[in-house]
């Protein structure tokens, strides 16, 4: 059903019951969904079937999950998109403790339950004043409540209580994204993540955070709110720009490809708040696109770790070396991270940067050193690992395997496949 949506051209969206409904944005979250699922069962066969991991119920976590997320994609009522958003943390919390490389797993845990938890509190006090107020909490009343929505909010101090409004309804979605200053427990749960954990995380579950921003975006008309608006806007595109500094200061491999992501869901994040419907459709083709290169780049940082025992970039050098087939896979995510063509990268950054420059010029200035802080930090990440001498206490390297070459070029193809057919990645009705 959600590939129907995905390729119909004429389809807007259709409601299957009171409670489930799919449209363009919510089909191509869940085909996304879907695909990252199975090349993550892939890629953890060696590391999951070896000794006594468990591989059935790291297979049902990993369906309980796909279940919670397809209901969180379809959902109509913003009560139950709550619980399923949250539903979501729990069999990722078990993917990490389960089956993470070390015992700081459970520091990296807890650091990612306070902050979501703690961030999405006031959201869900939020969701039930206006269930109280409007009677309804369906995404589909939306320009309902906008008639209502002075009435309700209007009397909590004025343009201060709207702000306050504002922030207590993105603010859970801001710390899922995430924004920077609100990033911490990213890398942390990258890093002790295992390679399923990691690619599910970043593949998927941040573009929950995403998928919510849109839909609460019409649900509260938070369009109304100006200034706290271009306040986050402003604060992130600055954020990606300092996290590409923060990149270049990385020695974990994981730990890179992370702080990469807080970037590019930057540029995610000035695409939603643009309020232009150009800047929402950049916004989903980001979503896709960073979804299928950073699990990718988590694909192949693992095959690394599997070979050398480290992921280090000090000690993890001369890939090209031993294995040219992998250097050439790092090189085309490299050139895709950093947005090159043929990528759908391109395409959506090149409609981001308009839409953002409509609210100010002058972020030209973020925009610009976001684009080539990207490049660099990607060419750094690929020399550091592919040029230098291979290490002497590394495993014995042979070819990569038929499993492994399938996972990363699952993942190569549909990012410069789909600029082909690109109205199936950024265009859909608002």
């Amino acid at each position: 059903m959600s590939l129907i949506f995905v390729y119909s051209s004429v389809l807007s969206g259709c409601a299957f019951s009171g409670f489930l409904m799919s449209d363009g944005l919510s089909s191509s979250l869940v085909v996304l969904s879907w695909w990252i699922s199975l090349l993550m069962l892939i890629a953890s066969q060696k590391g999951v079937k070896t000794g006594l991991n468990k591989f059935s119920l790291f297979s049902g976590c990993v369906c309980v999950l796909n279940l919670i997320l397809v209901v969180s994609f379809f959902c109509v009522d913003i009560v139950w998109f709550y619980v399923f958003f949250e539903a979501s943390l729990v069999p990722t919390l078990f993917l990490i403790l389960g089956w993470g490389y070390q015992p700081e797993r459970l520091q990296a845990g807890m650091y990612m339950m306070l902050y979501t938890i703690t961030a999405s509190l006031p959201l869900l006090a939020l969701i039930l004043y206006k269930f109280e107020l409007c009677g309804t909490s369906s995404f589909l009343l939306k320009n309902f409540l906008c008639e209502y929505y002075g009435n309700g909010f209007a009397g909590w101090g004025g343009l201060v209580g709207s702000e306050v409004v504002f922030c207590l309804g993105f603010g859970a979605f801001l710390v899922k994204l995430p924004m920077f200053s609100l990033h911490l427990w990213l890398p942390k749960a990258h890093v002790e993540a295992p390679v399923a954990g990691s690619m599910i995380l970043a593949g998927v579950l941040l573009k929950l955070g995403g998928y919510g921003m849109l839909r609460v975006y019409s649900y509260f008309c938070l369009s109304s709110f100006s200034v706290f608006s271009d306040v986050v806007l402003c604060l992130g595109l600055w954020g990606g720009v300092v996290t590409g500094f923060i990149c270049f200061r990385q020695v974990d491999l994981k730990s890179l490809i992370a702080y990469s992501s807080v970037g590019h869901m930057s540029l995610m994040l000035g695409g939603c708040l643009s309020n232009s419907s150009w800047g929402w459709q950049a916004a989903l083709g980001m979503m896709l696109a960073h979804g299928l290169c950073s699990s990718g780049m988590f694909a192949l940082a693992n095959y690394n770790y599997e070979k050398t025992g480290t992921r280090s970039l000090v000690m993890s050098k001369g890939m090209l070396m031993v294995s040219p087939y992998m250097s050439m896979w790092w090189f085309v995510f490299c050139v895709a991270n950093m947005a090159g063509p043929p990528s759908i990268n391109l395409l959506s950054e090149i409609m981001v940067f308009p839409s953002v420059l409509f609210k100010s010029f002058w972020l030209f200035i973020p925009l610009g050193l976001m684009s080539f802080l990207a490049a660099v930090y990607s060419l750094f990440l690929y020399t550091s690992t592919q040029h230098g001498g291979f290490p002497k206490f590394g495993f014995p390297y042979g070819s990569m395997s038929s499993s492994s070459l399938l996972v990363v070029f699952l993942h190569y193809f549909p990012i410069n496949g789909l600029i082909l057919k690109s109205d199936l990645v950024c265009f859909w009705v608002i």
